[in-house]
């Protein structure tokens, strides 16, 4: 018995750019937002793929992947990502930006989701600026990742390529 996986030839939606054109206005603005300077790209790019890899998305994944290597980051760095609390690849400020990531978007049996103990650990990394960029970046990650959910656009396709046309476009 052989299996056989058919790649898919479009993504479910239409480009949802073209679809609704202010999506590409926010998206740009949340860029410009996290790139203010208070926090390294690297750091931001690094929580961007770990928040692709809680979400389940291989697109993400794969797109924020590339975006750490296009960067110069080493293949250990970006494998280590989904186990991060054990690699010996972070510094504390990226592992305490990962934990907030790991925080906000997985909500745990009991208690608050970002523990004081978890802020203390950040904010003795990051003045209250990177603060605000570093949940600004998790949110960046998390205005996209319903579009990459419902849409699901082909993994390792560039952007041209990875949405269906929009008809009669």
């Amino acid at each position: 018995m052989s299996i056989t996986t058919q790649e898919p030839t479009g993504s479910r939606l239409p480009n949802p750019g073209q679809l609704v054109p202010e999506m590409g206005e926010v998206g740009a603005a949340l860029f410009k937002a996290t790139g203010n300077g208070s926090v390294p790209r690297a750091t931001i790019a690094l929580l961007q793929l770990r928040a692709g890899q809680l979400v389940g998305s291989t697109y993400l994944v794969l797109l924020h992947a590339g975006n750490l290597r296009n960067a110069g980051e080493s293949e250990q760095r970006i494998a280590a990502v989904a186990t991060w609390q054990d690699a010996p690849f972070f510094t504390e400020a990226e592992r305490a930006a990962l934990a907030l990531t790991e925080a906000v978007l997985q909500p745990p049996a009991a208690g608050e989701r970002v523990s004081d103990e978890l802020y203390a650990r950040a904010s003795a990394h990051y003045d209250d600026k990177a603060l605000a960029t570093l949940a600004l970046a998790i949110g960046q990650v998390n205005f996209f990742v319903p579009v990459a959910l419902i849409g699901k656009p082909i993994p390792g396709r560039s952007p041209a390529d990875q949405w269906t046309p929009v008809a009669g476009q």
